[in-house]
This record gives structure tokens, sequence and C-alpha cells, in this order.
């Protein structure tokens, strides 16, 4: 029999994808991410409900949103991530299972250009870049 996550004093994982996308706007405003580009993928793809794209200003700024974001999803909602890349700072990758959140330099941002890959052209060219 599996632990209950409550009896642990965590919280269940009861989170809907909207509430994780609400919640991950919510950190990425507080922590002062720039040019917050969030992508609705139901319907889309099954690798998750949203993606949402945003720049830090440096690797220490775009390391510490992302520990701080997945920290805030885990405590407040219960909501496990998987981080990649947080030790270089260029380019971390939190996935939620339903959020996926890809926080960049603006350098490396520019470089990948993930926008123009997911959102349709006329709302790609109107991102910031």
């Amino acid at each position: 029999m599996a632990a209950d996550p409550a009896a642990q004093g965590m919280p269940a994982m009861t989170a809907t994808s909207e509430a994780q996308l609400e919640r991950v706007l919510s950190s990425l405003e507080e922590d002062k991410a720039e040019d917050i580009v969030k992508i609705d993928l139901r319907g889309k793809t099954a690798i998750g409900d949203y993606m949402i794209i945003c720049s830090g200003r440096s690797s220490r700024q775009v390391s510490s949103i992302s520990e701080k974001l997945a920290e805030r999803l885990k405590t407040e909602l219960g909501v496990a991530s998987k981080i990649e890349g947080k030790e270089t700072g260029d380019w971390v990758l939190i996935d939620t299972g339903d959020v996926i959140v890809h926080v960049f330099r603006p350098e490396v941002r520019e470089f990948y250009q993930l926008e123009k890959m997911w959102l349709p052209t006329h709302q790609a060219a109107a991102t910031p870049s």
C-alpha cells in the first residue's frame, strides 16, 4: 500500500493543470521573469496541457526562478517536478507532467526560438525577440 502524502505532511496531488498553470504564472511574476509566453497544448500533443516560456536576466536568476518555482509547486500544490539544466542556468526545463516551463537566458532563448515551433505563425511573430 502506498504511503498517503497527507499523512507525511505533504498536500495530496490534486492540483489540476489549470491550478498548476495559475501558480506557475504567479511564481514567475513574483520572481521577475521576463517575456512570459503561455502556449495551450491541449489537443495538440500528449506531452502536457500547457507550455510556458520565459526569460531571466542572468544564469543566476534563471536558476533561482526555476528552483523557487519547483519548491512552490511541491509545497503548495503537492506537485513534484522534474528539473533539467539548473546547474548551468542557460536553459532550465521544469516539467510537472501537465505544465512544461522553459526558463532561458535571453540569448539562449533567441537561439532556440521555441515559440516559433509551438505557436501559430501570427502569434509567434508577435512574441518578443
